[in-house]
């Protein structure tokens, strides 16, 4: 479970473009993308991570469509680097929503009407707590409550932990013992 503030971004069709321009993708870590998220937005002194009444957000609420375009990590590596820990909006782009569930960045589904009165919420109060229960797979601010749909294999990885690497290694003594008995004649990897 995680309760923090959320930033409201009331745009809709956000492309993994505007998340991390490409400019950014010459990086070979996954991590310091801090700075490239929103980038060309935030040039802009009024947009929304540009305002300190949302500093220290780790939620963002976003428009459908979320994530659409092309296949880029480097946009999650971005949120997360800010401090996101979930992403709520209608819908997400497919590709984004799988990068997001193997980097541990929560995408949350919630209905349009639900998305729009968080937004109305957070402009009146931009410190208002706001909770996404993953064990029970509902998001809650004081008074309403609104539950999200979230595949059982997803919600396991992202409540032990485990990216791709680390579900592997949970099979690492099978692994070993299956490379440990393979005949000699097969083709190795050194």
């Amino acid at each position: 479970m995680h309760t923090g503030t959320a930033m409201p971004l009331p745009r809709s069709n956000v492309d993994t473009d505007q998340i991390v321009p490409a400019a950014f993708l010459k990086r070979v870590t996954r991590t310091g993308f801090a700075d490239a998220l929103f980038h060309a937005w935030r040039q802009d002194p009024a947009f929304v991570l540009n305002d300190p009444a949302y500093a220290g957000a780790s939620i963002l609420v976003a428009g459908p469509e979320f994530g659409t375009g092309s296949s880029r990590e480097h946009a999650v590596w971005a949120l997360r680097d800010w401090g996101f820990r979930a992403v709520l909006a209608p819908s997400f782009g497919d590709i984004f929503r799988g990068n997001a569930l193997s980097d541990g960045l929560l995408p949350v589904e919630l209905p349009t009407p639900a998305v729009a009165l968080l937004w109305a919420r957070l402009a009146a109060e931009p410190v208002l707590a706001v909770t996404v229960d993953l064990v029970r797979r509902e998001v809650r601010i004081k008074g309403l409550t609104w539950p999200f749909p979230l595949e059982d294999f997803a919600r396991w990885r992202l409540l032990e932990g485990l990216d791709d690497i680390a579900l592997t290694l949970r099979h690492e003594a099978a692994v070993s013992s299956y490379e440990r008995d393979r005949p000699s004649f097969l083709p190795t990897v050194t």
